[in-house]
């Protein structure tokens, strides 16, 4: 452990954002959440849905060509719903409303993509890691709002093992946001000790953790990551 001051270890967050972007503390996971969203997507045998299958694709082509337009993003929530009401506990259903999510967070519209996630955060669907998904998406987009006590609340529902690492990397970042460095420490920790079991890329979290004065060893990355640069500053 560092023997840092709290007033310095804030200093290296104040660092670690101005270098790194607001977007990596608050929302590191979004983007490798989508990515991985998809991949899941993908490797799943939905035969016995493809018409419905293939509305999401379409939901899909219509988000990426109207990444900006506000009105678009209201056009597409009704594609979105429609979807969910004629097959509410369905993969697709939970996909539509990531494509949704994802939409809204795009334009800041935080809000949206919460109500969008919310809306299949208790689907009945036998998935467990789709579910656990969806939370975590929620999470973060609880997070942007500065809603820290319901983005903890909803991590608290990430119990499955295989996500255990991303579950506590997302608390690190909400204690982050509340400038708590003692619990942003002890589940970065965490999460750190679980990737490091799983030999799992670290690289960024190796970097939060030094934002919050933990120097970890890792012998399979490089050191120092962030000191050097702020050094340089």
């Amino acid at each position: 452990m560092s023997a840092l001051s709290d007033a310095e270890q804030l200093d290296n967050l104040k660092s670690f954002t101005k270098k790194y972007g607001s977007a990596m503390v608050s929302g590191v996971l979004i983007a490798l959440i989508a990515f991985f969203c998809w991949e899941y997507w993908q490797k799943k045998n939905l035969a016995e849905g493809q018409k419905q299958t293939a509305k999401v694709q379409q939901l899909m082509d219509q988000a990426n060509a109207a990444a900006a337009d506000k009105n678009a993003l209201n056009q597409l929530a009704v594609s979105a719903d429609k979807i969910v009401k004629d097959t509410p506990d369905s993969a697709q259903a939970i996909q539509t409303q990531f494509i949704l999510a994802k939409a809204a967070y795009d334009q800041g519209d935080y809000a949206h993509a919460e109500k969008a996630l919310k809306r299949v955060e208790n689907s009945k669907l036998d998935d467990a890691g789709l579910l656990q998904i969806v939370k975590l998406r929620l999470a973060y987009a609880q997070l942007a709002q500065n809603k820290y006590d319901d983005a903890l609340k909803t991590l608290a529902g990430v119990t499955d093992p295989a996500f255990k690492a991303t579950a506590e990397e997302a608390r690190g970042d909400v204690y982050v946001a509340k400038n708590d460095i003692a619990a942003a420490k002890k589940a970065y920790q965490n999460a750190w000790d679980a990737l490091l079991e799983r030999k799992q890329e670290r690289q960024i979290l190796q970097i939060k953790l030094e934002s919050v004065g933990v120097l970890v060893e890792d012998p399979d990355i490089e050191r120092p990551v962030l000191k050097t640069q702020m050094d340089e500053s």
